[in-house]
Formats: C-alpha cells, structure tokens, sequence
C-alpha cells in the first residue's frame, strides 16, 4: 500500500506517531502496524500536510474533520477485528479509518452522507490499492443488505446508541460508537451477546466527534442521498 519509505519524507514524523500512541497506551500490534504504514499525509488537505502526523483531528471540508490519530487507534484497537473479518465503517470522512482497518486484513464495508467527500476517499482509497466496497446512504440505519458484520465502527457522534448496527452485529462482535451530546460523547463499546439484540456495554474515555446524521442519529435538513450506492474494491 504505501510507497518505498526512501521515497516517502514523511515516515519519520510517521513512526514518531507510533511511539506517541504507544506511549498513550495502544498494545495492538496489527493497529500500531497499521497506524505505520498508512500514510496519513495522503488523507490530509495539501495545504494541513505538514500537520498530517500531529495527534490532532484535521478540517477537511463539509464541516468534517479527520480523526486524531490517538482516536483512530483506540476504536479500532476496541474492536478486536483482524484478518478475514468483515467491518462496516459508519461516517468514510477522508478514508482514512477505512485504510487502516484493511491495512489489518480487514474486509471494509463504508458508508458516507456528503457526496464530496466520498468521491474523495474513494479515489484516494482506489489509488492506493485498497479493496472496499463503499455507499452513499443514511449511516445510522447500517447496512442490512450486507449484515451480520464482525465489527461496527462509528466515526460520528450519536445521541444513543443505534439499535440498526445492533442488529446487524454477529453475536459475540463489537460495536464502538461515541454517545451523548452534539458537543461531547463518551466511547462505548457495544457487545451483542444474544440473537434478540441483548447487548453489553463498556465505557472508555470521553471524545468530541461531528454528529451522527440520520434516522438514528441526530436530524437535519440535508438529503443524505440515499439509495445513491456505487462500490469500490472488496475482496
């Protein structure tokens, strides 16, 4: 995926972020491999490059960011997803989190609400070889054509917890979404241990995300394009 690190200026400020994360706390070897090899830079606005492996969330249009790298690593460290597994992504924003789940192997299902930015992350997605399949759609409901999923991760922050991406959960599997308010949220990680939606929950540290637009999220009068699906690689 990523260019020979001779011709890459970026991969010393790149494996300072590892150390940084692994100071924060971050174990997992494949997400701390994956956090190495994924160039960042490459999702970050030209002019924020400079910026792109500072552990600090990113403007990149719409009124969207790109998560802090410290925030990427513990949603996807929590939930304990690996080669082979089938991820849905809920909130694709620059592609990046969508890069780093199949840096692990992961199979990666995304879904976006702004057209622009899916068109973005797609191409920048494409270009680097990475294999998704990707939709234009209201997040909050899932993907229920394509469920059971072996891991659901939320890139927005949610006012409760979305009973659709319960459901589309395999038994035993993760759900790390951040709940609460539109100006503050707490990670939870949303353990399914029945096949009537019964579920466990586990608090991790508090964050601050965009909101979750949607049916299951918070309203607003955008469209938010759906039914308006074209897919990427998926393998």
């Amino acid at each position: 995926m990523t260019k020979s690190r001779l011709l890459d200026r970026y991969s010393e400020t790149r494996d300072d972020m590892v150390r940084l994360l692994i100071d924060r706390g971050i174990t997992s070897p494949d997400v701390l491999h994956a956090m190495a090899q994924v160039e960042r830079h490459l999702f970050v606005p030209l002019p924020l490059r400079n910026h792109a492996y500072d552990d600090a969330a990113l403007p990149i249009g719409e009124g969207q960011t790109i998560s802090q790298p410290f925030t990427v690593a513990v949603m996807t460290e929590a939930l304990k997803v690996g080669n082979g597994d089938k991820v849905l992504e809920i909130g694709t924003g620059s592609g990046y989190q969508a890069a780093i789940l199949a840096a692990m192997g992961v199979r990666v299902f995304t879904i976006e609400r702004i057209p622009s930015l899916l068109k973005s992350a797609r191409s920048i997605l494409e270009n680097l070889g990475v294999r998704f399949l990707s939709k234009l759609s209201d997040g909050s409901m899932g993907w229920k054509e394509l469920s059971p999923f072996d891991g659901i991760l939320v890139t927005a922050g949610a006012p409760d917890i979305p009973k659709p991406l319960v459901e589309q959960l395999k038994v035993g599997k993760r759900l790390v979404v951040p709940v609460g308010s539109q100006d503050f949220q707490q990670m939870k990680v949303v353990t399914k241990i029945s096949d009537n939606n019964d579920f466990k929950v586990t608090e991790l540290a508090d964050f601050k995300f965009v909101p979750l637009i949607g049916k299951e999220g918070w309203p607003s009068g955008r469209s938010l394009g759906e039914g308006m699906s074209s897919n990427g690689r998926e393998g």
